[in-house]
């Protein structure tokens, strides 16, 4: 008998050796004791911000640093050769926490898709070394050199005149609907002293939307260079006085967000002024529009309380005082990747102190926990097409949270499997006697073969777990 499952839904099922056998998730998250950072690269050549994927299935990473250059990792080693390098054009920040340079990064849907009129397409966020703009732009990467874009291909989208050096936003992200989303800060200086964050006639302070399939003269007040689309859905369409492109709006310098791979869900994580760092939330089915409080409110508290009125406010699901010498937040993932125990969990972490915490939604409710006090500068958090996380580290540390590796001996009689098998990977385990699974994991791209006279799938009666099988299993007792 050969069986091929899939986790397909909140219940798990396994039929093997004529029974059927149900399992439930368990209602919270729990991470592996053992549950680790691991090395991965060491940049020597600037101070990385970011950790992206193309969608491709190369399982490569490709490793943003401030000073403008892209470097990748493919799964072995880190490339010596740069996939991008516009030294030549990005602002050279003189000393670590300047909040210029290179910041985002993010690949066209199509990327891969051949055939594709945007295949090889991605884009970047960076702050100009002429003329001290943000600047998003769209690369290409030639066919014949896969780990080299050509960095003269550079076309502009869009430009926005900064008005102070901080608080430059800079994250990008395609949603799941084809569009860019591009994260803006309010313009810099303190307690956004032209209120533009509030205001809907300015790109400063909001996170905009864009179609970069498209294109449409630039405004002037909405962005000097117009080479992208506006998507009719986007909330101020055709309101007058304001900036088409916004999506959302009342953010101070949102420096790290991202979407929820499985959901679409949005978190972004919003720098505070001086006492408070708080994590927004936008659902999947949200229409755009929402006002996040900036700078009437830092985090659940009164900024400057003459810029609080009547709008509707979104309150931070998560926030966090400057106490223990906390100063800034680095926004990170929730998790959907391959260790048991860890789906659902939203991490972040603070750049002064290098604190790491996970937080759990407890229906409706985000509750946080410290997981770790490290001595690292969390500049960034990433993700792999698999769904690992990384930390980054201004320093030059790339980490993957990971557990140890765990030996299985299908020799040995009553084996007990454990572990995971990754993307791409192959497991076999053929036994003479019974098999025992318990915590086993099949990444999306691996492939397992448990094969024996009777195979046992394990589960905790008191904390019923299930064995995510998120790839393709054979049972072949």
């Amino acid at each position: 008998m050969n069986i091929i499952c899939c986790l397909a839904s909140r219940f798990l099922r396994f039929v093997v050796a004529g029974f059927a056998v149900f399992y439930v998730y368990s209602a919270s998250a729990a991470p592996p004791a053992d549950l680790d950072l691991a090395l991965v690269a060491d940049i020597t050549d600037g101070w990385p911000l970011a950790v992206r994927h193309a969608g491709d299935g190369s399982g490569r990473i490709f490793i943003v640093t401030q000073q403008g250059k892209i470097f990748i990792h493919d799964g072995k080693q880190l490339l010596q050769q740069p996939f991008l390098d516009i030294s030549d054009r990005v602002y050279i920040p003189g000393y670590m926490g300047d909040e210029r340079g290179l910041f985002g990064l993010d690949f066209h849907p199509d990327f891969a898709r051949a055939g594709s009129a945007h295949k090889g397409e991605f884009f970047v966020d960076y702050f100009s070394k002429s003329d001290g703009k943000t600047v998003i732009s769209r690369f290409k990467v030639p066919a014949g050199t896969p780990n080299v874009a050509d960095a003269s291909s550079e076309e502009i989208l869009l430009e926005i005149e900064q008005p102070y050096s901080n608080h430059n936003g800079g994250d990008i992200h395609f949603g799941k609907d084809g569009y860019l989303y591009i994260g803006m800060g309010d313009g810099g200086d303190g307690r956004d002293p032209q209120d533009r964050a509030r205001k809907t006639d300015n790109l400063f302070g909001k996170m905009l939307r864009i179609d970069v399939n498209g294109n449409s003269p630039g405004s002037g007040a909405c962005g000097l260079v117009g080479n992208y689309g506006i998507p009719a859905s986007n909330p101020f369409v055709g309101s007058s006085g304001a900036c088409a492109e916004i999506w959302a709006y009342g953010l101070r310098n949102p420096w790290r967000w991202s979407f929820d791979r499985s959901t679409n869900d949005l978190f972004i994580a919003d720098v505070g002024q001086g006492s408070w760092e708080e994590v927004d939330f936008q659902p999947a089915n949200s229409t755009g529009g929402e006002y996040y409080g900036w700078s009437c409110m830092e985090g659940n508290h009164v900024m400057i309380a003459s810029r609080c009125d009547a709008t509707p406010r979104v309150a931070p699901i998560i926030e966090y005082s400057h106490s223990a010498g906390n100063c800034s937040i680095s926004g990170g993932y929730r998790y959907r990747g391959p260790i048991p125990g860890m789906n659902g969990i939203y991490m972040y972490a603070d750049y002064c102190t290098g604190r790491i915490w996970f937080a759990e939604d407890t229906g409706g409710n985000w509750v946080s926990s410290e997981w770790r006090d490290t001595d690292m500068s969390i500049s960034s958090f990433g993700e792999d097409e698999a769904g690992n996380i990384y930390v980054v580290d201004l320093n030059g540390g790339i980490y993957r949270f990971e557990v140890p590796a765990v030996a299985n001996d299908c020799t040995l009689p009553n084996e007990v499997i454990t572990g995971m098998v990754q993307n791409g990977e192959v497991f076999n385990c053929i036994a003479d006697e019974s098999i025992q699974v318990e915590d086993f994991v099949v990444e999306t791209g691996g492939h397992a073969i448990l094969k024996a006279p009777e195979v046992y799938f394990v589960v905790d009666p008191v904390n019923p777990q299930p064995i995510d099988i998120s790839g393709i299993l054979q049972v072949s007792p």
